[in-house]
């Protein structure tokens, strides 16, 4: 592939976001303090519109906090109206972490002007990052369920969340137990140009 002029390789960051695949098949121990350090570090140098950085993050590496937490946001979605988060919900099987040792929770401020994608680019850097370093990665949506619902204040302040913010992803975090090599076919059509 040409990137540019005579350059004939695909740099590093290109190969990481092509390799980059969503982990849910995580080892049992922990990751390295470094390695989270690492993560984090990607996290708060994304994007923010107007350079606002209104992201917080909550790591949780507590066995027991993370499956209350797996288990608590099933239970609120045991009636969701779309079809496949209920079914998931009722799984008792299915654990929304994937049994990952780390987890981070994405919070942003309530009064940015746009915080929640400001949360999704660094949500973003730290899945890259992880890659980069051959952690295994999972962007989650599910956890959001339970912040939204009547026990979302509580868990907010359980979880030490700062009074003004809103967790809006988890991130599921750890060593890989299964390697996915073969990407999805990507959509066709999806690029428009006007020269």
């Amino acid at each position: 592939m040409i990137i540019k002029g005579d350059v004939h390789m695909i740099n590093e960051t290109l190969k990481v976001i092509k390799d980059r695949r969503t982990t849910r098949k995580f080892k049992p121990e922990q990751i390295r303090e470094e390695e989270l350090e690492i993560i984090l570090e990607a996290g708060i140098y994304a994007p923010s519109a107007h350079n606002d950085q209104p992201w917080n993050f909550t790591v949780i590496q507590n066995k027991e906090l993370i499956e209350e937490l797996n288990v608590e946001s099933k239970e609120m979605c045991k009636d969701f109206p779309d079809e496949l988060i209920r079914k998931m919900a009722n799984n008792k099987r299915f654990n929304i972490f994937y049994k990952a040792p780390t987890i981070i929770v994405v919070s942003g401020r309530d009064d940015a002007i746009m915080p929640q994608v400001d949360c999704a680019a660094a949500t973003q850097n730290m899945l890259l990052a992880a890659e980069s370093i051959d952690i295994g990665a999972c962007w989650n949506g599910f956890v959001s369920f339970l912040f939204r619902s009547e026990k979302g204040e509580e868990y907010k302040e359980k979880l030490n969340i700062p009074k003004g913010y809103t967790p809006y992803y988890g991130v599921a975090l750890g060593y890989k137990k299964v390697r996915i090599c073969n990407p999805p076919t990507r959509r066709e059509n999806t690029i428009q140009y006007i020269r």
